[in-house]
C-alpha cells in the first residue's frame, strides 16, 4: 500500500511538472530535422566510413580515458554551482557557464570529426512553485546523424548537469555535485567525444538535462517533446551517480550497507518490471551485450546488477519521463552511494546533495586534490558499457514478433521472421520477481519447443533476434503462459559470439637496472590479501630493499620492508585503500629494480 500510495503521488507531482513545462523548442532546425529522420544521410558521411561493431568495441576499451573523464569533471566542478537557478550570465559560475562550455566541447568533437556532430539547445520555460519561474532555459544536445533514416529511431544517452545543495532554491551555494551528477555528465561528453567519429545506422542523440533535481524537468520537456514530433527513440540510457565508490552512512534501498566500504566492480541498472514493456528487457539485454561481447576481453571485469525496481527507495531520475512517454529507457548507477540524499535530517553527514560533493580533498596542503571521491577508472569502466550499449543498439536489428502457444506437450513459439535475423534468443523466467532469466536458449527456426519446463508452471517468455551481423536485438516485452506439462531439457545458449580484441590486460612493466628480476602478485586480482613473489638474480645476499605500493596518481600507499635475497622471495600484502589499480616495486639502493600491476577489488562486503 505504501509504494501504491509513493507511485500515485509521484503520478500527481509529475503531471504538474509536465503542465509547468512550456514553449519547448530545438535551437537548430537541422538538429531537428535529423531527430525526425527528415534528412539526406550522405550529407553527414564521413570520408572514411567506421561502422564495424567489433572493431568500435575493441577500440572503445582504450579510447574512452579516465584521464579525459577527468578533465571534463574537473571543469564541470570548477563551475562552482549548477543548480538550476543559478547565474545564467557569469562566463565562469553558475549553470549558464556549465551549459555553454558543454555546448563548446560539442562543437570541438564536431570540427574534429568532419563537423558531422550537431550541437544544438532544447530550450523551455519553467514555472517551479517554490523557486520562481525560467525563461528560456536549456537541455544541451549533441545529434550524430545515422546512417539510414528508413528506421528514424534515436539512441539516447542523458545525464542531468544540475547540482543543488540542501537548499534546492539556493543558487548561489557550492554546489560543486562532482558524482551527482558531474560524474554522468562527464560521462556523457566523453561518449560524444569518442563515438564521433564512427558512424551508425541509427541517430545517436547525448543530452545534458537542467532542472532533474527540480522534479526531472528537462527530461520530461525532452520526453514530450520527443511524442509531439514524432520522435522514435530505440533506447535511453540514463546516468546518474556513476563514479563514486564509496558506502555512505546513509543510502537508498536498495543500496549499500556498511559505511565505507568501496566497489569499484559492479553497476546497477534500474528499470521498470513490467512484464508487458521493454524496460527490464533492455537491462537484461545490456547485461548479455557485456556478458557475450566484452567481458572477457578487459581488464577488470564488471559485474552487471539488475535492479527489482525502476528507482531506488522515494527517489528518481531522467529516464523516468522517457518511460511515461513510452520508450524503451534504464538507469545506470555506481554500485555505492554516498548518501540517501535526506538532507532534512539533522543526523545527516553524507555528501549526495550537498557542498561536500566535490572531487577530492588535498590531503598534503600542496593546493592540488590528491584524494579522490570519483574513481576515474570505475567511471571509465562505467562509461565503456554505456559506449558498448549504443553501438550495438545504433548498429543492431529491432526486436521480433512471437506469440506463445500453450499446448498439450509444453508451450512453443512462432517467431515472426525477418530477412534481417538469422537466429533468436529466447529468454525465460518462472517467477514473477526474478530480474534475470533463469534460462537462454538460441534457435533458428521459426517455431521452438521450449525445453526444461515444469508442468503447471507459469513462465515469462522473450525473444530477441540475431542478425548476420552478430549483433543481438534488445528482448521483447515478456509474454506470461502457464505450461501444461514437463519438457526434455535442451543446450543452454552459450554466448559465442564474441570479440577478438587485442589484449590489454594488467601487463607487467619491467624496468630491472642490474639484477634481473621478476615480480608477480597471486592472486591478481584480489579481494583483502595477495602474495607479492619476486625472482630476484643478485649476488648480494640480504639485500636491503622495500615494495612500494603507489595508486594510478603516484602516490605511496604502503612501505613494505624486504629482506631480499637471489632467487624466490614473497611477502604477503593486506590492501586497506580502496579498490583500484596499484602499482608494485621492488626499490633498493634508490634504485627501481623491478614493477609490476595488481588489481585490488577492496574491502570484502562480508
Amino acid at each position: 500500500m505504501k509504494y501504491i500510495t509513493l507511485l500515485g503521488a509521484f503520478l500527481c507531482w509529475n503531471t504538474a511538472i509536465s503542465q509547468a513545462i512550456t514553449n519547448t523548442v530545438c535551437t537548430d532546425p537541422l538538429a531537428e530535422q535529423v531527430m525526425k529522420g527528415e534528412y539526406d544521410p550522405s550529407e553527414f558521411a564521413a570520408t572514411n566510413i567506421l561502422n564495424d561493431h567489433e572493431d568500435i568495441l575493441c577500440a572503445l576499451r582504450t579510447a574512452i580515458s579516465a584521464d579525459s573523464l577527468r578533465a571534463h569533471l574537473e571543469k564541470l566542478v570548477s563551475f562552482h554551482n549548477r543548480n538550476t537557478f543559478s547565474d545564467t550570465v557569469s562566463q565562469t559560475i553558475g549553470i549558464g557557464a556549465a551549459r555553454r562550455w558543454a555546448f563548446a566541447k560539442f562543437q570541438e568533437f564536431s570540427a574534429a570529426n568532419e563537423n558531422r556532430l550537431i550541437p544544438a539547445y532544447l530550450q523551455f520555460d519553467y514555472s517551479d512553485p517554490d523557486c520562481g519561474d525560467l525563461i528560456g532555459t536549456k537541455n544541451v544536445l549533441a545529434v550524430l546523424p545515422g546512417s539510414d533514416p528508413s528506421n528514424p529511431s534515436i539512441v539516447l544517452i542523458e545525464a542531468h548537469m544540475d547540482s543543488r545543495c540542501a537548499d534546492n532554491c539556493d543558487p548561489n551555494c557550492i554546489a560543486e555535485g562532482a558524482d551527482d551528477n558531474g560524474s554522468g555528465s562527464a560521462l556523457v561528453i566523453e561518449l560524444a567525444r569518442v563515438l564521433s567519429r564512427y558512424t551508425f545506422d541509427h541517430t545517436l542523440v547525448f543530452m545534458l538535462t537542467t532542472g532533474e533535481e527540480h522534479g526531472l524537468v528537462g527530461a520530461t520537456a525532452m520526453a514530450r517533446w520527443c511524442t509531439e514530433q514524432s520522435i522514435a527513440i530505440k533506447g535511453v540510457q540514463n546516468n546518474d551517480i556513476v563514479g563514486g565508490i564509496l558506502c555512505g552512512t546513509t543510502s537508498s534501498d536498495p543500496g549499500c550497507e556498511v559505511a565505507g566500504i568501496a566497489d569499484s566492480t559492479q553497476v546497477r541498472l534500474f528499470s521498470v518490471g513490467s512484464a508487458t514493456k521493454t524496460h527490464r528487457g533492455f537491462a537484461r539485454t545490456i547485461k548479455i551485450y557485456y556478458e557475450e561481447k566484452l567481458r572477457s576481453q578487459v581488464p577488470v571485469p564488471m559485474d552487471i546488477s539488475i535492479m527489482n525496481q525502476e528507482d531506488r527507495e522515494n527517489r528518481g531520475g531522467d529516464h523516468i519521463p522517457f518511460r511515461e512517454e513510452g520508450y524503451r529507457s534504464v538507469r545506470f548507477t555506481s554500485a555505492n552511494e554516498h548518501g540517501d540524499a535526506n538532507v532534512s535530517d539533522s543526523t545527516y553527514h553524507d555528501r549526495q546533495h550537498t557542498s561536500a560533493d566535490i572531487l577530492g580533498v588535498d590531503t598534503d596542503s600542496d593546493q592540488a586534490v590528491d584524494s579522490f571521491y570519483v574513481d576515474f577508472n570505475y567511471l571509465q569502466r562505467n562509461t565503456v558499457i554505456n559506449g558498448m550499449t549504443t553501438v550495438l543498439m545504433a548498429l543492431g536489428p529491432e526486436p521480433p514478433s512471437f506469440v506463445v502457444n500453450d499446448e498439450p506437450s509444453g508451450l512453443r513459439l512462432d517467431i515472426a521472421p525477418t530477412p534481417d535475423l538469422m537466429e533468436w534468443r529466447v529468454g525465460v523466467r518462472h517467477g514473477s520477481g526474478s530480474t534475470q532469466f533463469e534460462a537462454l536458449y538460441r534457435t533458428n527456426s521459426t517455431s521452438f519447443a521450449i525445453p526444461g519446463l515444469n508442468g503447471g508452471t507459469p513462465y515469462w517468455v522473450s525473444v530477441a533476434g540475431i542478425d548476420s551481423a552478430l549483433i543481438m536485438s534488445p528482448f521483447s516485452p515478456e509474454i506470461v503462459r502457464t505450461n501444461d506439462a514437463d519438457t526434455p531439457p535442451g543446450n543452454i545458449d552459450d554466448l559465442p559470439y564474441g570479440l577478438a580484441c587485442s589484449p590489454i590486460g594488467i601487463t607487467e612493466i619491467s624496468q630491472a637496472q642490474g639484477p634481473s628480476v621478476s615480480i608477480t602478485c597471486q592472486p591478481n586480482p584480489f579481494s583483502e590479501e595477495t602474495t607479492i613473489q619476486i625472482e630476484l638474480t643478485d649476488p648480494r645476499t640480504n639485500l636491503q630493499a622495500f615494495i612500494l605500493v603507489r595508486d594510478l596518481y603516484g602516490r605511496e600507499v604502503a612501505r613494505l620492508p624486504i629482506n631480499a635475497h637471489s632467487g624466490a622471495n614473497s611477502i604477503r600484502y593486506k590492501h586497506g585503500s580502496a579498490a583500484g589499480i596499484y602499482s608494485v616495486t621492488l626499490i633498493a639502493d634508490n634504485v627501481q629494480l623491478g614493477s609490476t600491476t595488481m588489481m585490488a577489488f577492496g574491502l570484502s562486503k562480508n
